[in-house]
């Protein structure tokens, strides 16, 4: 029988074993609430350097930066001041969103126009934090209240005002605003779900043209009166695209600082084929910035829904639209007139003929066209001919007869009396006679 052996007992790990791994850990944690405590400190702008200030209102330096500002009072007399708002604080640490924050003395009066800076760009004080969004994207913007609630949603919206992308259109007012009124604008009509490609080819249009504004439309559910005409016919599934090109005026009404823009007034640059690709987008765009194929329209798109009576009268336009260009192109295949050997008589033939005869003496005798100049002398030479002629035929002062002399009295006295004897011819006795010659019929 064999030997049985005994099991051995486990024991329990040390103590030991675990404080290095607990303490790794906890110093890990301490250091991790440490750097939290320890934020980066939010620059402030010098609200006395006025290049300063127009880069981060305008974006005019150099840098070309977008800004998140937070109106924060500068402290004064050493005093430890207001503590930046937290929400600000928060998105500052995230550091995801494009734009630089700084804080500004917002009360601080500009001496160009004597309002303080609230004033000037029409701030509101009362929402607080106030936080505005300006540089390379424009003027100062203020950020709604709505989006202040936290740190994570004031870094969303500043991502969604300024990294690139393709605006959504579903107003009149959008598209005039988010569209038409920019200088060159990209518009994508949808007429359905995007497929991945078109996605990518968007994306690859937003960093290829940072300045170009690109933007989308359902088509499926949305109409574009006074633009449908222009594009190809609709088609469930297929997607167009169009550049538009602003000729002048804006949407500005003007106010007591500035002059209304005028109405706004647009051209086109359609892709004549349907479906869409990087390439035929990139080229009409390129087109567009180079103003090569544009065309201008008498009147602005507005959106409506999509209806049967539309559509109606969207391909009435466009059968007109066939019928012209058809025409146009009948036209031009005729073969030239032939010109005319001889006047044949008709209308067209006389007239060649003038111009064939006009051309061979003019060939013959060496005659060159006459310049403006030369047909302004001749004009006057023959004015005044005309003057010289209308003078021998005009009775001046000097030729009229003397007052109370009738005119033309020879012939006066000729004409009233006898041809043989030169007496006077009493007309009273030829009214007797032909009294005598009356038959009295009673």
């Amino acid at each position: 029988m064999g030997r049985v052996t005994k099991k051995k007992k486990s024991q329990a790990p040390s103590l030991e074993t675990f404080l290095k791994p607990a303490a790794g850990v906890a110093l890990a944690m301490l250091v991790y609430y440490f750097m939290q405590g320890l934020s980066k400190e939010i620059p402030r702008i010098d609200v006395n350097d006025a290049l300063a200030l127009r880069e981060v209102f305008f974006g005019e330096g150099a840098a070309q930066k977008d800004y998140a500002v937070l109106c924060h009072p500068e402290a004064k007399d050493g005093s430890v001041g207001i503590p930046v708002s937290s929400v600000f604080q928060d998105s500052f640490d995230d550091g995801s969103a494009p734009a630089d924050y700084v804080l500004m003395d917002c009360e601080h009066i500009l001496p160009e126009s004597g309002k303080s800076i609230y004033d000037k760009f029409k701030l509101n004080k009362k929402k607080r934090p106030t936080v505005f969004v300006s540089g390379k994207v424009g003027p100062p913007k203020q950020v709604p209240e709505k989006h202040l609630k936290t740190g994570a949603m004031l870094t969303k919206l500043l991502k969604q005002m300024l990294e690139p992308h393709a605006a959504k259109i579903e107003k009149t007012k959008d598209l005039k605003e988010k569209c038409l009124n920019k200088e060159v604008c990209g518009l994508l009509l949808k007429g359905g779900k995007p497929e991945p490609y078109v996605k990518h080819a968007v994306a690859n249009l937003l960093g290829t043209y940072p300045s170009v504004q690109f933007a989308s439309i359902d088509s499926t559910v949305l109409f574009l009166t006074n633009l449908e005409e222009y594009l190809p016919e609709y088609t469930a599934g297929e997607h167009r695209f169009v550049v538009f090109k602003k000729v002048s005026g804006g949407l500005s009404a003007g106010d007591n600082e500035t002059k209304a823009e005028g109405r706004l007034k647009t051209s086109i640059l359609p892709l004549e084929t349907q479906g869409v690709s990087f390439k035929d987008m990139s080229n009409a765009v390129s087109s567009a910035l180079n103003s090569k194929g544009l065309k201008n329209i008498p009147a602005l798109p507005n959106i409506k829904t999509r209806t049967k009576k539309l559509e109606e009268s969207e391909r009435l336009k466009r059968d007109k639209k066939k019928d012209k260009a058809r025409r146009k192109a009948e036209e031009d295949s005729r073969p030239p007139q032939q010109t005319f050997s001889a006047n044949d008589g008709s209308k067209e033939g006389r007239r060649l003929e003038r111009e064939r005869r006009r051309a061979e003496h003019n060939a013959k005798n060496n005659v060159k066209p006459k310049t403006p100049e030369e047909i302004a002398e001749m004009e006057r030479k023959r004015r005044a001919r005309m003057e010289e002629e209308s003078k021998k035929w005009n009775i001046e002062e000097e030729d009229a007869p003397e007052e109370g002399e009738p005119v033309g009295k020879e012939e006066f006295v000729d004409n009233a009396m006898g041809e043989d004897d030169g007496e006077f011819i009493d007309s009273s006795s030829d009214g007797e006679e032909d009294d005598e010659d009356v038959l009295d019929l009673d």
